[in-house]
């Protein structure tokens, strides 16, 4: 608990909640996690209670504390695919592609017996940028084919691929590519067979993110089914993670930032499942911030949840108006980033920005791999 939060969040001298100052902070690098906690559920977790002002630090198995029966907590199960291709140019030096979504589905290579094409864009990292129509090579069955370049070192590239009867391209990505971990999780000799398996949610299934829903990574088998028993609702959503949720915010004033469209799901069950536990009276927690954006995207005014299958673009910033999430599990999210100005619409940026140095203070790992948050609006 702690008493200084009520007076930290009604000073009057606050920055504007527009300006993309305002979503700064200073973070010591030591705070920023390189590896995940030794057990998921056992990272740590700040509990922020809006209603009652409170900052209160527990161990996210804690999380069932809070958690009442009735209640339905809706997860992302979109799963991370190894976007990160070490490759060579045709003169052989080194070029690794980052493909930025999952490729779109594929067709029979015109005149090549066997072989087949799908388009992605990507970005290309080399010592000299690939020039339009030259190639790639990741292995004798798979290189790509540099399409068209765009600004911020993007390109648009075709896969072609060699896929056996009974193979696809999802198994020769597994077989050359890599875990795309950020680049503030430094891995000087590549990523690891540890980040293979906890760079990825117990209940990730739909292949689709070049990165994980990290809120979900808190969440072991063992816990899940202990809510479970609990009486508490689990369901799911799919929103496939892309690159742009991650770009950089570059104009001052945030109401001025787009965000990329990304693909969303949202199945008939779950959209029921919500609306039966808000008819009900119960509390709808989002376990993370693409659950957020999916939720909200697919509500009517009414708050009535829709069955949804198609592209989201919603960008959540203060003064937004909530109809589904009661309740947010979330990671700390880097400044001055679109992530840290929804979770301040939802709390309020002075409590978040409060909440956050307090997190500093007590030495809570940060990012990706780092610890969690559970931002409690409704009690």
């Amino acid at each position: 608990m702690n008493d200084n939060l009520h007076a930290a969040t009604t000073k009057q001298s606050m920055p504007n909640s527009f300006d993309l100052a305002a979503y700064d902070y200073d973070l010591p690098p030591e705070n920023i996690a390189q590896h995940p906690a030794a057990r998921r559920d056992q990272s740590r977790l700040a509990v922020l209670d809006c209603e009652n002002e409170t900052i209160t630090h527990k161990r996210f198995a804690d999380i069932t504390d809070y958690l009442r029966p009735g209640d339905l907590l809706v997860v992302n199960d979109t799963r991370v695919f190894p976007a990160r291709l070490p490759g060579r140019k045709a003169t052989g030096g080194k070029a690794e592609v980052l493909l930025l979504h999952y490729p779109a589905p594929t067709q029979p290579d015109p005149g090549s017996a066997g072989w087949q094409s799908a388009a992605v864009l990507a970005l290309i990292k080399s010592s000299k940028r690939p020039k339009p129509g030259s190639s790639i090579f990741f292995g004798e069955d798979l290189r790509a084919t540099v399409q068209e370049l765009f600004d911020g070192g993007k390109a648009g590239i075709i896969l072609h691929f060699l896929a056996p009867e009974g193979k696809t391209l999802a198994d020769l990505l597994d077989r050359y590519g890599r875990i795309p971990l950020p680049p503030y999780i430094r891995r000087p000799r590549g990523d690891t067979a540890e980040d293979a398996r906890r760079y990825q949610t117990k209940y990730a299934v739909q292949t689709g993110s070049v990165a994980a829903p990290t809120a979900g990574l808190h969440f072991s088998a063992a816990l899940l089914e202990d809510i479970r028993h609990r009486g508490i609702n689990i369901a799911a959503v799919t929103l496939h993670v892309g690159y742009g949720t991650f770009a950089p915010v570059r104009t001052e004033d945030i109401r001025e930032h787009r965000i990329h469209e990304e693909y969303i799901e949202v199945p008939a069950e779950t959209a029921q499942m919500i609306n039966q536990a808000k008819k009900s009276g119960h509390r709808i927690w989002a376990v993370g911030t693409t659950t957020v954006r999916t939720l909200e995207f697919a509500a009517a005014e009414s708050g009535q949840v829709r069955a949804w299958r198609g592209l989201c673009g919603l960008y959540i910033y203060p003064g937004f108006q909530f109809r589904v999430v009661d309740n947010l599990i979330t990671n700390f999210h880097l400044p001055r980033s679109s992530l840290l100005f929804l979770v301040s619409a939802l709390a309020g940026r002075e409590r978040i920005m409060h909440c956050y140095q307090e997190a500093i203070d007590h030495s809570y790992r940060f990012f990706s791999y780092g610890d969690a948050m559970a931002l409690i609006t409704r009690p």
